[in-house]
C-alpha cells in the first residue's frame, strides 16, 4: 500500500483564546495517519500562547508551537505568521486553516483522498456555518449567495478560466506549488490572504479544485448580524481592490440585483411584473438549495433578503468609507497605510 502523504496543518492566532482550544483539540482528533500541526501564536496578549502549549503538551509530538514576538515591516501579521510555520515544515501538503475552525476526524483523510483522486495541486474546502441567532442566519444567506456568484466557485476547475477560490477555513496546497509561487513572502500585505492565495495558485496554471466539506468543518464566524458585518470591515475594501469608483459601482449594483425584484412584483402593473416574479422565484430556489448545503437556514428567509441587502450594502460603504478615512486599517494591533495594501494586490 503506498504510503499517506504527509500533511501539516499550520493554525495561525492572535488573542484566540475563546476558540482556539476547541479548534486544536479537534485537529488532535484526527484519524489520518501522517499529519503533524504547527501552531502560530502571533503576538498574543491573551491567553492564546499557553492554551498552545498546553494542548501541544498532551499531543505526543504531534503539534508543536511557534511564538512571534515581533512583526517584521511590510507584513501583514497572519502572512507572516503562516509563512513562518510554512518554513518549519516538510511535508509534501501544506493545510492553512483558522483558529475557530473545528475539524470531523475523517475530514483531513477524506480531503488528501479527493484531492489524490483528482490530481489536484490546491483544494478548497467550504465549512459548514454555525448559526446562534436570527441576525447571523440572514447576514451570512446573503453572503453565501454574493460569495458564490462572485467566486463562481463551479468555473475553477475549468483551466481556460480565470475563476479561482480561496477560503480561510481550508486551503491546502501542495508544498511544491506553494514554493512555485513565491510562498506567502509573495503575499506578505495580501489583506484577503485566503482568496489571493488561490488566485495565484490559479492563474500560474496550477490545478485547483473545492469542495463542500459541510459535516467536515464547522465555524461559528461572529457573534450577531452587526459582528458578521463588523467583522467585515477590513476585507470588503480590500475585496474590490481598494478602488472607491469600483466600490460604489458594486454596492449600487448590488443594491438593485437584489432589490428590484421585490420592488418589481409589488409596484410594476400588470403582466410587467412577470420578469420580477421570475427573478424571485429563482432567489427562492436558490435559499431553498440551502437546506442541503446550509440546514440551519430556512427557505422562508428570502424574505428577510431585502434587508440583509441593504445591511450588506451599509457593510461595504462603512469598509470603504473607514480605510479611506483612516488612510488604511488597523489590523491584528497594526495601521497599514492604504499605498502598502494597494501594493498588496498587485
Amino acid at each position: 500500500m503506498e504510503p499517506a502523504q504527509s500533511v501539516s496543518l499550520i493554525v495561525p492566532a492572535l488573542n484566540e483564546e475563546r476558540t482556539i482550544e476547541a479548534a486544536l483539540r479537534s485537529l488532535m482528533t484526527i484519524d489520518y495517519p501522517n499529519y503533524e500541526v504547527i501552531a502560530v501564536n502571533d503576538r498574543s496578549e491573551d491567553a492564546t500562547g499557553e492554551i498552545m502549549e498546553r494542548v501541544a503538551a498532551e499531543s505526543n509530538g504531534r503539534m508543536r508551537v511557534i511564538h512571534i514576538s515581533e512583526l517584521p515591516a511590510r507584513w501583514l501579521g497572519k502572512t507572516h505568521a503562516m509563512w513562518r510555520a510554512a518554513q518549519e515544515s516538510r511535508a509534501e501538503w501544506l493545510l492553512f486553516t483558522d483558529a475557530d475552525v473545528v475539524f470531523r476526524p475523517d475530514a483531513l483523510r477524506r480531503a488528501v483522498a479527493y484531492a489524490k483522486s483528482e490530481r489536484a495541486d490546491h483544494l478548497v474546502l467550504f465549512p459548514t456555518m454555525e448559526f446562534k441567532t436570527f441576525g447571523e442566519k440572514m447576514v451570512l444567506a446573503f453572503f453565501s449567495i454574493m460569495f458564490a456568484f462572485g467566486q463562481k466557485a463551479w468555473k475553477v476547475a475549468d483551466p481556460k478560466t480565470k475563476d479561482h477560490v480561496g477560503m480561510g477555513a481550508f486551503n491546502m496546497v501542495r508544498r511544491s506549488v506553494y514554493e512555485a509561487i513565491g510562498t506567502y513572502e509573495r503575499l506578505r500585505l495580501a489583506v484577503i490572504d485566503d482568496i489571493k492565495l488561490g488566485e495565484v495558485i490559479k492563474h500560474s496554471g496550477y490545478r485547483q479544485r473545492v469542495a463542500m466539506g459541510y459535516g467536515l468543518l464547522s465555524i461559528h464566524w461572529a457573534p450577531g448580524a452587526f459582528g458578521i458585518l463588523h467583522g467585515l470591515t477590513k476585507n470588503l475594501f480590500a475585496q474590490l481592490r481598494f478602488n472607491t469608483f469600483f466600490a460604489v459601482v458594486a454596492n449600487s449594483a448590488m443594491l438593485f440585483v437584489n432589490l428590484m425584484p421585490f420592488v418589481g412584483v409589488a409596484l410594476a402593473p400588470g403582466w410587467a411584473k412577470a420578469p420580477f416574479g421570475v427573478a424571485l422565484l429563482v432567489l427562492l430556489m436558490i435559499y431553498a438549495s440551502f437546506r442541503k448545503t446550509a440546514p440551519g437556514i430556512p427557505w422562508w428567509m428570502i424574505v428577510m433578503h431585502p434587508v440583509a441587502t441593504v445591511l450588506m450594502a451599509y457593510a461595504v460603504a462603512r469598509s470603504t468609507f473607514v480605510t479611506l478615512k483612516n488612510g488604511g486599517i488597523t489590523w491584528r494591533g497594526t495601521r497599514y497605510s492604504l499605498e502598502e495594501l494597494r501594493e498588496g494586490m498587485r
